[in-house]
């Protein structure tokens, strides 16, 4: 009983140690051909826009009405809000008084210096005539000094004048000045959008008192979007302006959108050594929001017509990079070497061929490959 049960326990063994080193394992294969690959590097950002704006008013006050919410599109100068502004156009009102005022008074003081450069035309005249009249003695001394007296009265009267005109015109322009500034202040009650733009949020409603600077609503233009998207500082000397990029919303893993990298930063962060490229998003998805995540993918080299091969079927083996080939039903150990590696594939510069076949286990129980094992194809 004790030599069945040893024989049929050797017989056993016998038969898995046969498996395992001599019964074919099955594999995937994959023929090697030419093909294009591009090297990617990635970061992760949120979508903003590149123009977008924080509105709220110049001057506090009370909002009486907001013609824009979340989610409205606006067209530049249309208006967003109103505050209450009758204490502001009473303002204006006053000013405009003050304007009529001064106008009037101005017109006024013009009447008198026309006023005093007659009367000075008219003294020149009568000197004239007494000085020539006094050599034939028509007239006396005392007739000429009457004459020179009132000559000199005029002059001074219209000198008078155009000084009072000259202080006219600085009150009816201080007058103007204020008109202005108050009609400037009666214009900031009424907030419009500086650009066509999406309302991002609202922050505040009809009946709220709000101060000077407050945010009111958020705007956003819509004419360029782009992903913020940080990456680590190691790889900065391989990026640039103008690079293609593609964009994949975490809303949308299975869809890569159009993008190209608008600028590179100059800082980096100083905790987490990243810095930020912005990437242009040429098409935005159906439904978006501003903040959202999303992972940008920069193309920073690419190659035509190369050998390539998936990269999950390069292999390490002390410290020598290759592949297990299919050597007429059996793996075989190939080195290779390497050039550039994309996302899902790498470039082979030696060691394989377009049309050798590279073959893998085709599962976690089929074993490992190893130089001379029987192979069978999946």
């Amino acid at each position: 009983m004790i030599a069945v049960r040893f024989a049929l326990l050797l017989s056993v063994a016998v038969g898995a140690t046969w498996w395992f080193l001599f019964a074919p394992v099955v594999v995937t294969t994959h023929t090697v051909a030419t093909g294009t690959i591009t090297a990617e590097v990635m970061g992760t950002g949120t979508l903003e826009a590149r123009t977008s704006a924080i509105v709220g008013p110049k001057i506090g006050g009370l909002i009486v009405n907001i013609a824009a919410d979340q989610g409205d599109r606006v067209k530049a100068g249309a208006q967003l809000f109103q505050l209450e502004d009758s204490d502001f156009r009473q303002q204006v009102k006053m000013a405009e008084s003050e304007v009529a005022a001064a106008t009037a008074t101005l017109d006024r003081l013009g009447a008198s210096r026309r006023r005093a450069e007659a009367v000075l035309a008219q003294a020149r005249t009568n000197h004239k005539r007494v000085d020539e009249l006094i050599s034939s003695q028509a007239v006396s001394q005392q007739d000429l000094d009457k004459a020179f007296e009132a000559l000199s009265i005029a002059e001074a009267e219209l000198s008078t004048a155009g000084a009072a005109i000259i202080e006219g015109q600085k009150r009816l322009d201080a007058a103007e000045q204020a008109l202005e500034y108050q009609r400037a202040r009666l214009r900031d009650t009424t907030i419009e959008a500086p650009f066509d733009a999406l309302v991002v949020r609202r922050d505040r409603d009809a009946g709220d008192v709000v101060t000077a600077g407050s945010s009111v609503l958020q705007l956003a233009s819509t004419d360029q979007m782009w992903i913020t998207a940080w990456v680590d500082e190691t790889e900065l000397a391989r990026l640039a302006e103008g690079q293609a990029a593609r964009v994949v919303f975490r809303s949308e893993p299975g869809v890569a959108y159009e993008g190209v990298v608008a600028r590179v930063g100059r800082e980096a962060d100083r905790e987490t050594r990243e810095i930020v490229a912005d990437v242009l998003v040429e098409k935005l998805p159906a439904s978006w929001a501003v903040g959202q995540r999303a992972e940008a993918y920069i193309q920073v080299a690419r190659k035509d017509a190369v050998t390539t091969i998936p990269a999950g079927l390069v292999l390490v083996r002390e410290g020598a990079t290759g592949v297990m080939v299919d050597d007429d039903g059996k793996a075989k150990w190939r080195e290779i070497t390497v050039g550039l590696r994309g996302r899902e594939s790498v470039e082979v510069t030696g060691g394989l061929s377009p049309g050798d076949v590279v073959v893998s286990p085709a599962g976690a129980s089929s074993g490992p490959l190893r130089d001379g094992r029987r192979i069978g194809r999946k």
